[in-house]
């Protein structure tokens, strides 16, 4: 048998009855599915979906949250010859009416005719789909028609999924990504890992991460299926509310592998307790990937400091770099050997866009406290990077450069949006929209283009700001953003930090609280920041993986719309589905008179 699409390797898992998912709740209750189980019931979805309409090449939305609901729905999308678009459940009630926008617009940019979704969360999806107007609406699996298996082969070159970019500087976009740069990708991943006497299974996955981002699905899932192997799934709302429920599995399936994003190291390190790891062994975990956002190196040393007592090795820590346009990963730090932070001089970086290791800098020189960047490692195989300068030139090592990445997963495009397409991939190269510099080889961010604040010449990266005040009294966890502007009348950018205040903080500790982050910013880079805009929690505007949209909240902050979600309960829940439901019957009657004129 050809392994060359997803449908092939879901095929071939069937000969494998001890692999496929393990699924963890809130109360650490496991239930397992087999690859063989979830193949067949997807063929059952396939046949469903081509007896309502869905044909090859077509798009199919899913919103579900972990589930094995979720899997058969995006591999029976597959089976039938469709493409799935995995988009993410509504998770801030307060937020709803801009969900409802949001997740209209990514259904209508991806040229969905259909949305698959789990039950609970369809009857909130009343408004969302009386926007994107989709040619046969929303269904659950329930509602679709058993009736013949269909398990469509699929070829390399067909598209695998869209998923969307993060959008922390732009609307998300849908990135079209083939069957072949998936699994380019989930083969890269894979021959990263030592395989020892008892094979692939000896490489066992955890992870928490959202199904609908990269990371969670290309990153953790698809692997476990090419091994094939057994990987341990606990839904992110569950992590979110009980960090120690990752760990607790880690411990209890000797898990080997497991990535996360740097706030999910931070939230661990300051909200499990200790009595939640009794005979907890964390030592099976070689790998412990850190990417998706800034990696901090002061959050990697607390994490390892806070959990040495259970087995936690530093050198574990593998910081990693990816998007979405490149199917995931682009570098690794290296495996074998402990993560790299590089301090630098600030002032050099700074003004001239220059790397000098602090360590070699003479007494007496600069005097500014260093600059410390986790490196995140070199290319993995097949990829190839360029660090280019404004002309479009590419840079000596240790200067800061735009990176573009060339590699055997980049996506085919922009779905149908061919302008945003040639803006972003030409002659085979990726523009990242990222900065950065290699340093003996390794590389190393500075920041996203579009978001560096540029001050009297001097250019700064907004999580250094953001990471001068993120432990601050009052300040809640990961939540602070650094954004700038050009008033009118003025010569030079106004820097505004945004900072959301933890819960139960009285108004009469906010001024202290501006007063502190002032006065932490000067020390640390050197900034005398314009503002300081204490805000309530949840006001700062965010992607789907959780990532803040900076441009956006200094946008509202401008035209007065940066207000907080609003208040939650059983009574706005109530309000909420009764509007859905409202949408559901409109829509309905709606598609009925459409189709009585035909």
């Amino acid at each position: 048998m050809h392994l060359d699409t997803l449908q092939h390797l879901l095929q071939r898992a069937r000969d494998f009855p001890l692999a496929g998912l393990r699924l963890v709740d809130r109360a650490e209750r496991e239930t397992f599915h087999s690859w063989a189980a979830i193949a067949e019931r997807s063929t059952f979805v396939a046949g469903a979906l081509a007896e309502i309409g869905i044909r090859p090449g077509e798009r199919v939305g899913l919103i579900y949250p972990t589930s094995a609901e979720f899997f058969d729905a995006f591999f029976g999308t597959l089976l039938a010859g469709a493409v799935p678009v995995p988009l993410y459940p509504p998770v801030r009630l307060g937020r709803l009416a801009e969900y409802h926008q949001r997740t209209a617009a990514m259904l209508t940019a991806a040229g969905a005719r259909l949305l698959l979704a789990d039950a609970r969360v369809r009857a909130l999806l009343g408004e969302t789909l009386a926007a994107a107007k989709l040619a046969l609406g929303g269904r659950t699996l329930a509602e679709l028609p058993r009736r013949a298996e269909l398990a469509s082969d699929g070829a390399p070159g067909d598209l695998a999924m869209v998923q969307f970019s993060s959008g922390t500087t732009v609307e998300p976009k849908p990135v079209a990504l083939t069957q072949a740069a998936v699994l380019a990708q989930v083969r890269a991943l894979n021959g990263l890992w030592p395989v020892g006497e008892r094979g692939p299974g000896e490489v066992t996955g955890v992870s928490w991460l959202p199904l609908y981002h990269d990371m969670g699905l290309i990153g953790c899932v698809f692997p476990a299926l090419e091994r094939p192997s057994v990987l341990t799934l606990v839904p992110p709302e569950a992590f979110v509310a009980r960090p120690a429920l990752w760990l607790r599995a880690l411990g209890r399936h000797r898990g080997t592998i497991s990535p996360a994003p740097n706030f999910a190291y931070a939230l661990a390190t300051e909200r499990v307790r200790d009595e939640e790891m009794d005979g907890i062994d964390l030592s099976a975990w070689r790998f412990a990937l850190c990417g998706a956002e800034t990696v901090v190196p002061e959050v990697l040393r607390a994490f390892a400091a806070r959990f040495a007592r259970w087995g936690f090795r530093a050198e574990a820590l593998k910081p990693v770099y990816g998007l979405s346009e490149a199917a995931l990963a682009v570098t690794f730090a290296d495996l074998e050997r402990p993560y790299v932070v590089g301090a630098f001089d600030r002032g050099a970086l700074a003004d001239r866009g220059e790397a000098i290791a602090a360590a070699a800098l003479p007494a007496g020189g600069a005097g500014e406290r260093p600059v410390e960047i986790v490196s995140v490692g070199r290319p993995l195989a097949g990829f190839r990077l360029e660090l280019r300068d404004e002309r479009g030139a590419v840079v000596t090592e240790n200067r800061v450069g735009r990176l573009f990445v060339a590699g055997p997963s980049l996506m085919r495009g922009y779905l149908d949006q061919p302008a945003a397409t040639a803006a972003t991939l030409k002659d085979g190269w990726l523009d990242t929209g990222d900065l950065g510099f290699l340093h003996h080889g390794e590389l190393f961010l500075t920041g996203r283009a579009k978001e560096i604040l540029v001050v009297r010449g001097r250019n700064y990266a907004p999580a250094d700001l953001e990471l001068a005040v993120a432990h601050l009294p009052d300040v809640r966890q990961g939540c602070v953003a650094a954004a700038s502007h050009l008033p009118p009348g003025r010569e030079t950018e106004a820097v505004v930090l945004f900072v959301e205040h933890g819960k139960g903080v009285p108004a009469e500790r906010f001024a202290a609280l501006r007063s502190r982050a002032r006065e932490a910013v000067l020390a640390r880079v050197g900034l005398a920041v314009d503002a300081v805009e204490v805000l309530a929690p949840g006001t700062l505007p965010r992607t789907s993986s959780g990532k803040i949209r900076r441009g956006e909240a200094m946008q509202r902050h401008l035209t007065g719309t940066l207000t907080p979600p609003s208040p939650t309960g059983p009574l706005r829940l109530v309000g909420a589905l009764v509007r859905s439901r409202l949408a559901h019957w409109q829509a309905g009657k709606a598609g009925k008179a459409g189709r009585t004129e035909r």
